[in-house]
């Protein structure tokens, strides 16, 4: 009787080790991971595969086995509700800054020990302290980026380029494209009105809703990524989207295309940052990635992947990066700028109240139908 007690105690702890998590049969430690699609650099055409490599850095450095579990996501809704629903649990995020301040509320994200993320010392000083999370309890910053418009310059006249109208000139009927949200479209809107983009006033909002349905008349098309193939192809000629976008869309275009790129006076802000979530089940392993992200080859080499600006002195400081990446792409992905946290805290989108948020969509569809 003792014998089977002492083997059937012995089996069972054995398949709760089993079972523990972050250890995988063979006692590899798991890390999931969950980003934007083609927002690292994943080895494909030679460049530096950033899981696979943190994998090996981490067995060399401590003598253990380690398994990246690296999924997408196509939006921060979507990643929020797979969280939110308790599905299935994920050690790292890369929330974009308004769904951070939602998560960080609601008890969703984990506070960071930064002894354990050591390199977060090279994030610029303007990055931190924003409105998203004032103290930096829950979140290192990843990528930022500045909406802008892109034009295909052998349509438009350069007199016309400069500020938002470009997307109402009539000059360029059919040829110009808008975004398929409310937030991004009434955006355009309202910044070109020199309206707040997270003003509670609905008087404010329907001005925008107006100058919105006049728009339509000279549309081509609402769209989100399908605006990388119509610019691309030279079936379309102005849009908006995210300059680090820009240059993957001059990458592909046709022969006859010569796309070209600049920033309205007033424009969207935005940062993603790195979290973790507080359902993680391997929190030091994870900040421990974090810095990993935050090392120097690691952070050239997804800076250069993604083509987006790094918030991190040890890419835009990098002679060798500047070099690569040229003047023009510098001065896009890098502009002059008197004080990025003020420009952010001035025009950047916030959540806005579940009232708000309510009365958009409804305008939305307004805008949509006319």
């Amino acid at each position: 009787m003792k014998k089977r007690t002492l083997a059937l105690f012995l089996a069972l702890t054995l398949l709760a080790a089993m079972l523990l998590p972050g250890c995988a049969k063979d006692n590899t430690l798991t890390l999931n991971v969950y980003n934007w699609g083609e927002y690292i650099s994943d080895g494909s055409e030679g460049s530096f595969d950033t899981i696979r490599e943190f994998e090996k850095w981490y067995e060399e450095n401590y003598g253990q086995k380690i398994k990246v579990n690296y999924t997408t996501y196509a939006s921060n809704e979507d990643m929020y509700s797979k969280i939110a629903n308790g599905a299935v649990s994920y050690d790292v995020i890369v929330p974009s800054d308004y769904m951070i301040a939602r998560m960080a509320e609601e008890g969703m994200l984990a506070p960071l020990n930064f002894d354990n993320i050591p390199n977060a010392k090279y994030i610029d000083d303007s990055f931190k302290g924003l409105y998203y999370d004032p103290e930096n309890r829950y979140s290192v910053p990843y990528t930022y980026g500045i909406v802008g418009v892109i034009y295909d310059s052998n349509v438009v006249a350069p007199e016309d380029v400069g500020g938002w109208e470009l997307l109402w000139n009539e000059k360029y009927a059919d040829k110009i494209l808008q975004y398929n949200n409310p937030r991004d479209a009434f955006g355009t809107a309202m910044y070109m009105m020199g309206i707040d983009v997270n003003t509670e006033d609905k008087a404010e909002w329907d001005r925008a809703r107006d100058v919105l349905v006049k728009q339509r008349a000279v549309l081509g098309g609402l769209v989100m990524d399908e605006i990388f193939n119509y610019l691309q192809s030279g079936e379309y000629a102005i849009g908006s989207y995210y300059a680090g976008d820009y240059f993957t869309m001059v990458d592909n275009q046709a022969e006859n295309v010569d796309l070209k790129f600049y920033y309205p006076e007033r424009t969207n802000y935005y940062v993603d940052a790195m979290c973790i979530p507080e359902c993680a089940q391997n929190k030091e392993l994870a900040e421990i990635f974090i810095n990993y992200m935050l090392s120097e080859e690691a952070a050239l080499a997804n800076a250069e992947f993604t083509y987006y600006a790094s918030p991190n002195s040890l890419v835009y400081e990098n002679p060798q990066y500047i070099e690569d990446m040229g003047e023009e792409t510098m001065e896009i992905l890098y502009p002059e700028m008197e004080d990025f946290s003020k420009l952010y805290n001035q025009y950047a989108f916030r959540n806005l109240s579940q009232e708000m948020q309510t009365y958009l969509n409804t305008l939305w569809e307004e805008v949509k139908i006319n």
